[in-house]
């Protein structure tokens, strides 16, 4: 079942009544089932959260979003309980071998530097190298194709002269959004299929709570960069508003392709994730990403 996505840029409590969310504003109240929210985005100092709806929240998985000062995602509450074989996953996680996890970012790699050279062609209509740059990727991507791949990349991704930062201009500010909300959204799936998010199986840094999900995430970020090239098309804008930040929400309900069916980008996200789990089992040698364009 496809989640909804709420976005709170206004004074509001939350509060539950019959599993219900119900949100009171100084305009309105409304209510909605809980078990139909995936995503709750929070950005107003305003917001009142009671305790039993976090909860109830948690319990069904949604991933509860809190802006910061900036109006950009600064952390999130994410279920750590929400698979019946819990610690037999967190075991066989810890105790996947260095070149099982140097294999799978192997591939993470090759899927992310395809997908960008994809995405590169349909925006420029040129064909480019992409496709060997994957070819090259080695266990681990010890030779770093990933960061050869990213450097040509941004150079001609967008018509005018840009650097990618973290903290940099527009639109800077934009990709941050999109991939926090694409962040939370494979931290969410990965959670759902009990997996740690602290354990990545290539980012290891001590203070990054949210590891694996920057991992799994590197291959669908072309999806924001996508989403991006169209808002800077039909908006002049350059500051986040209510409008863009539901534009970039809208990247979690997107279409991608598996080989025999199609599925929206949140539901695909917990495909990618169980598959990962069935590998640090054992069952599977491979994980299940999808396609971004047919």
């Amino acid at each position: 079942m496809l989640k909804r996505s709420i976005l709170l840029e206004n004074k509001a409590s939350i509060s539950t009544k019959n599993l219900q969310l119900v949100i009171k504003t100084e305009i309105r109240e409304s209510s909605i089932p809980i078990e139909d929210i995936g995503f709750i985005v929070i950005d107003h100092p305003e917001v009142y959260l009671s305790i039993p709806a976090m909860n109830l929240l948690i319990e069904n998985n949604t991933s509860i979003i809190i802006c910061n000062t900036s109006h950009l995602p600064n952390g999130m509450f994410l279920n750590l309980n929400s698979h019946h074989i819990q610690q037999e996953i967190f075991k066989n996680q810890i105790n996947a071998s260095v070149p099982l996890k140097k294999q799978l970012w192997q591939q993470t790699i090759v899927e992310k530097i395809t997908n960008q050279g994809a995405l590169l062609q349909k925006i420029t209509s040129k064909k480019n190298n992409f496709e060997f740059l994957a070819s090259k990727v080695l266990s681990g991507d010890s030779s770093n194709m990933e960061g050869v791949a990213a450097s040509f990349y941004w150079k001609v991704f967008f018509e005018q002269k840009f650097k990618r930062e973290r903290f940099g201009d527009y639109p800077n500010n934009f990709l941050n959004y999109g991939y926090t909300i694409l962040r939370a959204a494979t931290a969410r799936a990965l959670s759902g299929s009990g997996l740690l998010n602290t354990l990545g199986i290539h980012h290891k840094s001590k203070y990054n709570a949210f590891a694996l999900a920057d991992d799994i995430m590197e291959p669908f970020r072309p999806i924001v960069d996508e989403k991006i090239v169209e808002i800077m098309q039909n908006y002049d804008e350059q500051e986040l508003n209510t409008q863009i930040k539901s534009e970039l929400l809208q990247i979690l309900t997107r279409t991608v392709y598996f080989k025999d069916e199609k599925s929206p980008l949140m539901v695909a996200l917990q495909k990618t994730a169980s598959s990962l789990q069935q590998c640090y089992t054992g069952d599977r040698k491979k994980i299940k990403y999808p396609k971004l364009w047919n």
